[in-house]
């Protein structure tokens, strides 16, 4: 999974940079990265952590859950 992560940063590297200099905000990229079971890097917990606002991963994986369900929804009409 870390190489997951590493790929994932590097891809949204030129929307990080170009959205710190139209805002002129500090931008960081947390990846979210979890496998068909459900599982979760630890290294999540750490990118959860240093955030000010609080948030659970039980509310990250239900959020996903939602998505999902609402864009099979959509398919399947």
């Amino acid at each position: 999974m870390t190489k997951k992560e590493a790929q994932k940063i590097a891809k949204y590297k030129d929307l990080t940079t170009e959205s710190q200099r139209m805002w002129n905000v500090k931008v960081k990229v947390v990846p979210e990265i979890k496998g068909a079971t459900g599982i979760v890097p630890k290294s999540l917990r750490q990118y959860l952590s240093s955030e000010t606002g609080k948030c659970e991963i039980k509310e990250l994986q239900t959020t996903a859950i939602r998505g999902t369900a609402h864009v099979q929804r959509e398919v399947l009409r």
